[in-house]
């Protein structure tokens, strides 16, 4: 079954070969020539399918952390599935062989994906702690007990400041110390509604102190952010945050 299940994955794989889209406005290229010279060194359709169902199981298998198998056995589990043979491992101790391998492998690339992101991280809080110091010096920037800091764009024209379990709407603006934009509502035209204990921990201390209507531009460390784990890759680990921060109201 197992084996079936990889073959399948690599058949429907070879289906997206080629199936790339073009970038947006790319002109279409002439179709080019197909030769009619044959590179395949195979006798018959059977045997060319067996190597390419072969190659394709193996490069699956690598991709997923399998690179290390002893070849042997592999054939071995493969001719008995073929033939009809007997297992050797019951179907039981094969799941918990490959789930126990595959945890394995993926704990051993967390941990070296850590250690990486702890080196840039490291190299990024210096440069956000430069950053912060210089920052405090402007006239109007508020610098926070939390380490946060903000100064204010737009004053309120309400009392009302959200609480930890409130949901709020909000329109931001979100950069890197550099200036480069990682998320922003702003640009999609669309504020988010969120409750303010599920934001980052810079976030929910600064949507307390608001009130509903201001505008803020907060810069926000690591720590306060999201660390040296942030979410997708427009993020670099350890970055100090900027956000220009509109609080619209609280929502229901």
């Amino acid at each position: 079954m197992k084996q079936l299940l990889i073959i399948v994955f690599a058949l429907v794989t070879v289906s997206s070969f080629g199936q790339a889209k073009k970038p947006a406005g790319a002109a279409a290229k002439p179709a080019a020539k197909t030769s009619t010279a044959t590179t395949n060194p195979f006798k018959n359709e059977v045997d060319s399918v067996s190597y390419s169902i072969g190659l394709l199981v193996a490069q699956n298998l690598k991709a997923q952390g399998f690179d290390k198998l002893n070849v042997a056995l592999f054939q071995k589990a493969v001719t008995d599935a073929t033939q009809n043979k007997k297992p050797l491992l019951t179907e039981d101790a094969v799941k918990n062989c490959v789930m126990g391998y595959q945890q394995k492998v993926q704990g051993a690339k967390q941990a070296e994906m850590a250690k990486e992101n702890a080196a840039k991280g490291a190299v990024a809080r210096k440069e956000g702690a430069a950053f912060l110091a210089e920052n405090a010096k402007r006239p109007g920037v508020i610098t926070t007990p939390y380490g946060w800091q903000y100064e204010v764009i737009k004053a309120g024209t309400e009392d009302t400041k959200p609480k930890l379990t409130d949901k709020v709407k909000v329109h931001y603006h979100g950069t890197l110390i550099n200036g480069t934009i990682f998320d922003s509502s702003v640009d999609r035209g669309e504020p988010i509604v969120y409750p303010v204990n599920g934001f980052i921990t810079g976030w929910q201390q600064a949507l307390q102190m608001m009130t509903v209507g201001s505008k803020w531009k907060l810069y926000v460390p690591a720590d306060l952010a999201y660390g040296d784990n942030p979410p997708g890759t427009s993020i670099p680990p350890g970055s100090t945050l900027v956000f220009e921060m509109e609080l619209l109201g609280l929502a229901n």
